[in-house]
């Protein structure tokens, strides 16, 4: 009976947070003279799939500038911080306890405290209004948690594989390279999606600190839903165009997320 009541308790959950996706998808398919509140459940007849190809027209450039962006800022910050985590785990120095927790102080730095003065020094550097100085932002802001995740994914390696590679004659970046790196890759699977999504997801940043040829797809959707009177077929297509390449990393990526996530928490 537990058993029961906590499956039908989990499928009300299910309805309940998947019934504002089945509005969106509802309202993208309707024709706009149709989107009423009292049609607000009703499923289109016929199914007006032109919101898709609009939106899609709006959106190509900005998606295109969002695939630019995301990547490269999560293979860059990803690296850094591999290299990161394996200096603090494995090649300690005096002080490095005290530089961890400052890095990880990043984490808890709201956007909106520090926009004017990052808007200042990407302007002064020449980066404002680009996409490379986006990613660098990108890149910088997601330091310290890729960081934490290297750092404590790396402490969980044996010490004994690092001294054998050293009496082999491998350096720091040998050891990196032929020991360190082959042993990251469920720590790299849950950086890339953590990153990929946050990155792709962000609006703050992406607003402020692009001109309209380098804007992201966030900015595009917000400007789609812009107006006195909006079509809410355009930005409920827009929307699902937005969400789609997220959605598709943690369908086909999840379950390696989650192992990337439990990688190395248990000794023995």
């Amino acid at each position: 009976m537990g058993r029961a009541l906590l499956y039908l308790f989990l499928g009300l959950a299910l309805v309940f947070f998947l019934l504002p996706v089945y509005l969106v998808i509802l309202t993208a398919l309707k024709e706009p003279a149709k989107i009423t509140l009292d049609a607000v459940w009703r499923w289109p007849d016929p199914l007006y799939w032109e919101s898709f190809r609009i939106a899609w027209e709006a959106f190509r450039p900005k998606f295109q500038n969002s695939v630019v962006l995301a990547v490269s800022a999560t293979l860059i910050s990803a690296f850094i911080g591999a290299l990161n985590g394996y200096v603090l785990a494995k090649w300690p120095f005096r002080g490095a306890n005290l530089l961890f927790a400052l890095m990880l102080f990043g984490m808890f730095i709201p956007y909106q405290s520090i926009l004017i003065p990052l808007f200042q020094f990407i302007k002064a550097i020449g980066l404002y209004g680009t996409l490379g100085g986006l990613v660098l932002v990108h890149v910088v802001y997601g330091i310290p948690i890729v960081t934490l995740i290297f750092r404590n994914y790396y402490s969980e390696i044996p010490d004994e594989l690092i001294e054998a590679a050293r009496i082999d004659g491998a350096g720091f970046f040998g050891i990196f390279r032929h020991v360190i790196l082959p042993l990251s890759a469920p720590a790299f699977v849950v950086v890339g999606i953590w990153q990929f999504t946050q990155i792709w997801n962000e609006f703050l940043f992406a607003v402020t600190l692009t001109r309209p040829e380098s804007q992201p797809i966030t900015v595009a959707l917000a400007q789609l839903a812009g107006g006195e009177a909006v079509k809410w077929n355009l930005p409920m297509a827009g929307a699902i165009l937005a969400a789609l390449p997220t959605l598709l990393v943690y369908i086909f990526l999840g379950r390696y997320f989650l192992r990337g996530l439990l990688a190395g928490s248990v000794k023995g």
